[in-house]
């Protein structure tokens, strides 16, 4: 397996694990607010509660993937970087959350099950989008300006294997 399938799937196991926090806290508040708050009405339930859950998931993920996921991309770690990251993480999740809907209320129409169970269908692919939005555009690989010299995460150089010969 090359090492960049390796790391990808590394990185994946990482961003699904801290996902299933995500992933509980979303469905916690979506059904409090469906069942609790606001379940005298179809926008209330399937419009307002899962927005108010994405929100609270957003918060969840984007911690879990500044602080631990994506931290060996990101040159430091202070608030600046933090706000700048997170306004792009909630941008992008934003199209996942669009996807998210549209997907839960196809699947509210096509199966009529409850919308616990449709939110857990449609995370499954938004969930796809939004790895692949953090690999690429988030926190992306930075091109090295010394393309002879690699960075490991530990934060020790290495040289290039075939200039040491």
């Amino acid at each position: 397996m090359s090492n960049r399938l390796a790391e990808v799937l590394k990185r994946l196991g990482g961003y699904f694990t801290a996902s299933l926090l995500g992933t509980a806290v979303d469905t916690l508040v979506l059904w409090i607010c469906s069942h609790f708050l606001f379940s005298g009405s179809y926008f209330g339930r399937n419009i307002l509660s899962p927005t108010l859950s994405f929100e609270c998931a957003v918060l969840v993920n984007f911690c879990s993937s500044f602080f631990v996921v994506w931290k060996d991309r990101l040159p430091n770690h202070g608030t600046r970087s933090f706000w700048k990251h997170y306004a792009a993480y909630n941008a992008s999740c934003t199209g996942g959350f669009l996807l998210k809907i549209a997907l839960l209320q196809l699947v509210v129409l096509l199966t009529r099950l409850d919308v616990v169970w449709c939110n857990l269908i449609a995370l499954c692919f938004s969930g796809l989008y939004n790895f692949t939005m953090n690999d690429k555009v988030i926190f992306k690989r930075k091109k090295l300006k010394n393309p002879d010299a690699r960075i490991h995460s530990e934060g020790t150089a290495a040289t290039d294997p075939e200039t040491e010969r």
